[in-house]
């Protein structure tokens, strides 16, 4: 596991769970963030406060995912970073990195949700732009 760099497992959560609201909180002006399983409203203040640490763990996927790179690559390969190392085995965590990366709108889907169905294990392709 890649452990040496901010991508990994534990930090993508805790940046995530971080970006929730807090019981008693108005939600009312949340950042929506599509995902594979679930759709997310992040609080727009703590997100924008942990926007260069997302910035870096997505700078740490492969450059296939890169606009400027392969321009957009299956959710399946987002298990490994740019160094072929793999930095976690949950969907969940790979998923929530997607998330966080739309909600600061350096993600984007690559296809509409109706599309999937037709992609490698129906799962869609997402692009880190520039």
């Amino acid at each position: 596991m890649g452990t040496d760099t901010l991508l990994n497992p534990e930090f993508v959560q805790a940046i995530f769970n971080d970006c929730l609201f807090k019981p008693g909180e108005d939600t009312s002006n949340h950042v929506k963030a599509e995902g594979i399983s679930c759709n997310i409203g992040f609080h727009p203040a703590r997100l924008e406060s942990h926007k260069d640490e997302i910035v870096a763990m997505l700078d740490e996927l492969p450059d296939d995912f890169k606009e400027s790179g392969g321009g957009g690559m299956s959710f399946l390969n987002a298990c490994n970073d740019k160094h072929g190392n793999q930095w976690t085995g949950f969907h969940q965590r790979m998923e929530q990195l997607f998330q966080l990366g739309i909600g600061i709108g350096k993600v984007k889907l690559l296809m509409p949700r109706e599309m999937w169905s037709a992609l490698p294990g129906g799962m869609p392709y997402y692009v880190v732009t520039k």
